[in-house]
């Protein structure tokens, strides 16, 4: 019997997900929560063999349960059901170790599919969304091979530049010549493939090279 636990700040969807997911009799909702602090004070009794986590709750998110668990030495697969299709998200959650992510618009049979796929030790993800991801995950190989190729002055010469430095400030800090300055971002433009100092502060924060606070 496959153990489930449905995250989900609706009553009315954990209600319906739970008579569809029960049509299946080799599976069973052993407990319902409506947040993430809440699905982390009743994991302990439920003890589930996957969470079907919600990703926008009030108090603590999903992507926030998803954190906290992963702390936990015996943690239960984790598949996500949310409406988000951003690919921004599956990435996101794809860099904490997601088991599975699958949209709130899928059909009964796929939704009982990803549950299998899960508790089977398989990575299962929304399959409109693969290509996206696979060719984010290659244009991030990418850009990390991009950085791997400055050499440690190139990448204190772009962290400044990222945080808002001009040449002259830049020079100050680094005790070398303004003329040494633009030399390298030269470069380092070269490297990274940036035309000027906007496109290679959007590169930096786009691979947390420098990390920006509104």
């Amino acid at each position: 019997m496959i153990r489930v636990m449905i995250v989900d700040d609706h009553k009315m969807v954990r209600e319906g997900l739970t008579k569809l997911i029960e049509f299946d009799e080799e599976i069973k909702v052993v407990e319902e929560a409506s947040d993430g602090s809440d699905c982390i004070c009743k994991l302990p009794s439920a003890k589930p063999d996957i969470v079907l986590l919600d990703i926008d709750m009030p108090n603590v998110n999903g992507i926030d349960t998803l954190k906290e668990l992963n702390h936990r030495k015996h943690r239960p697969k984790i598949l996500m059901l949310t409406v988000h299709n951003e690919i921004e998200y599956l990435i996101k959650v794809f860099d904490l170790d997601v088991d599975g992510y699958l949209l709130k618009d899928s059909s009964s049979r796929e939704l009982i599919r990803a549950i299998r796929y899960v508790y089977e030790g398989e990575r299962f993800i929304q399959p409109s969304l693969i290509p996206l991801l696979n060719s984010k995950l290659i244009a991030r190989d990418m850009d990390q091979e991009k950085i791997d190729s400055l050499t440690n002055r190139e990448l204190e010469i772009l962290k400044l530049v990222a945080l808002g430095h001009y040449n002259k400030d830049i020079a100050s800090i680094l005790s070398i010549t303004e003329r040494t300055v633009k030399n390298h971002l030269t470069n380092v433009f070269q490297k990274i493939d940036c035309a000027d100092r906007t496109q290679a502060a959007i590169f930096c924060i786009r691979n947390g090279v420098v990390s920006v606070h509104g």
